[in-house]
């Protein structure tokens, strides 16, 4: 809950910096001059990239919480049995060890959006937050191609062989691709 209420402030904080940036391009466009033009539309251009990022951190927020939701009802969520340190970090050791039981487990199951969700807890746990997003990137595009294959709307059956990577033989990849 505490991140959710972070994550909520965090993106009200940078909505109000855009809208304060943004006006104050308008305000710089509207004076006129070529020099005053030039810098309104740079001033427009950084709140624009910062509305596009903040929307896919959204997205990608609100995709993994569906995922643990639906892990959750599972039964399949990782449970947090890490050992800690006395100021309540996870102890890296501990980390490490539910780390190779989280890779081995995605080895052995590579299609298995539940995996590599797993895999992604473990990469955050062991404090490795990129390679914890691709993992949780992998999950969530496999968990959208299961989906697909095996909603209602899809009365058809698929040609060839199913590929939930999306990655086909023919284009000369060989396995999942890893993180």
């Amino acid at each position: 809950m505490r991140a959710k209420i972070t994550y909520t402030v965090t993106a009200a904080v940078l909505v109000f910096y855009f809208v304060l940036a943004g006006s104050r391009g308008i305000l710089l466009i509207r004076h006129g001059t070529l020099l005053t033009v030039t810098f309104g539309v740079a001033v427009l251009i950084l709140p624009l990239i910062g509305i596009w990022f903040l929307w896919k951190n959204t997205q990608f927020v609100r995709r993994a919480n569906a995922l643990a939701a639906e892990l959750d009802a599972e039964g399949g969520l990782p449970v947090d049995d890490l050992a800690r340190t006395p100021s309540g970090r996870i102890d890296r050791d501990s980390a490490d060890a539910a780390f190779v039981r989280r890779q081995a487990e995605t080895e052995d199951a590579p299609d298995d959006w539940r995996c590599w969700f797993r895999l992604a807890v473990a990469y955050q746990d062991a404090r490795d937050t990129p390679r914890a997003r691709k993992a949780m990137q992998r999950a969530i595009t496999l968990h959208k191609a299961d989906s697909s294959h095996t909603s209602p709307s899809s009365t058809s059956a698929p040609s060839g062989p199913s590929d939930p990577t999306g990655i086909s033989s023919a284009s000369g990849a060989s396995g999942p691709s890893g993180v």
